[in-house]
């Protein structure tokens, strides 16, 4: 005779409360800030994101405020951004524009130019704290190779867009409307550097509760 395993409701409910609140965690930490215009308001909110933000600056030496000012042009803080899709017969959604993906719009390529220069093998571009991490590097790199001050944010995200290539090559001569896009990621980086001079010294010392 089988015996039937018999689940007393009180458990069953217990059990599927237990599901979703760990969905629901796994949920709200991925989603983006609430406030992404106010740098202090996003290191509030978003715990741990300060203190990789911070590490980057402190490896790289490239600044917070332009570490933020590229992630909001590209992902708005969204942790697994894509670019759209193409239409087939202009209904039919189609390929994707690039392979970019995750807080920086990384592609396949030069994510894979990251791993293999730094050997972090487990690192992932839907990850906040290893995005800032390739920000840091690869505006180092375009230092490096370009000459481009790490706090020129526009030049830096002009080589952040085009490649170091493209830039050596002046591509973004050619469309205006990205200059227009470096211009308001430069000035989006000097609120952000404003707002942290607030606030700053709170997260050095870790004054506020995260959640």
């Amino acid at each position: 005779m089988k015996l039937r395993k018999r689940f007393e409701p009180g458990v069953v409910a217990l059990s599927l409360c237990f599901v979703l609140s760990a969905l629901l965690v796994v949920s709200c930490s991925h989603a983006p800030p609430r406030n992404i215009v106010d740098s202090c308001r996003i290191f509030e909110e978003k715990s741990g994101w300060y203190e990789a933000a911070r590490d980057s600056y402190k490896k790289w030496g490239v600044p917070i405020h332009v570490q933020l000012a590229i992630i909001y042009q590209e992902s708005r803080f969204v942790h697994d951004a894509k670019p759209p899709r193409t239409r087939l017969l202009w209904v039919i959604p189609w390929r994707r524009l690039s392979s970019a993906y995750g807080y920086g719009q990384i592609k396949d390529s030069t994510w894979k130019w990251y791993l293999k220069s730094t050997g972090r093998r487990w690192a992932d571009r839907d990850d906040f704290d290893d995005v800032v991490d390739f920000i840091g590097w690869y505006v180092s790199m375009s230092h490096r190779l370009l000459g481009i001050s790490k706090w020129d944010a526009y030049s830096q995200y002009l080589a952040y867009h085009e490649g170091q290539g493209g830039y050596r090559r002046k591509s973004y001569l050619k469309k205006p409307w990205l200059l227009k896009v470096a211009r308001k990621v430069d000035l989006r980086a000097k609120n952000y550097y404003g707002q942290l001079k607030r606030c700053e010294s709170e997260l050095d010392k870790g004054g506020w509760w995260f959640f």
